[in-house]
């Protein structure tokens, strides 16, 4: 008889917190993933911000003077940022340009190059985008590698990877840069889906990681039924 009390005693305080989990754990997360448009901004980070230039990228560098068009480079138009950022180009040696947009790039070339070209009009462009491969770990719907072609950001991986899990805590969201300094850049992920906010949507960098940490939210099928079912099976086997 005591054990059959201690039986509805827990079925009793377990049912305290299950009348509110209906609005609170697993309608909430679904309501919260149906309006977080993870790929929309994924797209829109892509579209609506300059490309920056990273090792890898492929470039086409064309100057324009007095309606004829130089190439600016040794017999080719083509260039490839070197692993260390740089390119070289005639009279003007080697340049860093990794992390540079487009136009930053075209505004230098076009200063530096007015000194051995007559008004020179410099065009550029990306002809074939670099991949960057970075590991996305923890609550992602793909976890592993991705392939980062379009955008190099921490909102583009999260895209790669599918988005994130009904459990994944999206306020705890770990960068860790592969450079070697084992440091740990928190991510507000929650807050940049919320509020469009995307000052910690990083640059990502070969090798780089995501880690995305597990929330605590109790949901009734996971961690409220089994105990229900095994309080269940306890008093009946008393009985």
């Amino acid at each position: 008889m005591k054990r059959e009390i201690l039986v509805g005693a827990l079925l009793f305080s377990l049912a305290q917190p299950v009348m509110g989990l209906a609005a609170t754990s697993d309608v909430q997360a679904a309501a919260e993933m149906s309006s977080a448009p993870v790929h929309e901004m994924q797209s829109r980070e892509v579209e609506g911000q300059p490309y920056t230039l990273n090792p890898g990228d492929k470039l086409s560098i064309l100057v324009l003077q007095d309606e004829k068009i130089s190439t600016a480079s040794n017999g080719s138009n083509a260039y490839t940022v070197r692993l260390d950022g740089t390119i070289s180009l005639p009279y003007l040696g080697q340049l860093n340009v990794k992390g540079m947009t487009v136009g930053e790039l075209t505004e230098e070339l076009t200063q530096a190059l007015a000194k051995y070209y007559v008004n020179p009009d410099v065009t550029i462009n990306v002809l074939e985008p670099a991949g960057v491969r970075v590991y996305v770990l923890g609550e992602f719907n793909k976890t592993g590698y991705v392939d980062l072609t379009r955008g190099h950001k921490v909102i583009d991986a999260v895209g790669a990877a599918g988005s994130f899990t009904l459990d994944a805590a999206k306020k705890r969201l770990i960068l860790i840069h592969n450079d070697g300094s084992n440091t740990m850049i928190p991510v507000n992920l929650n807050k940049m889906i919320t509020t469009g906010d995307l000052a910690e949507n990083y640059e990502l960098q070969e090798g780089d990681i995501l880690y995305l940490t597990r929330n605590h939210r109790i949901t009734f099928a996971r961690d409220i039924a089994p105990l229900i079912a095994s309080a269940y099976n306890i008093s009946k086997i008393d009985k």
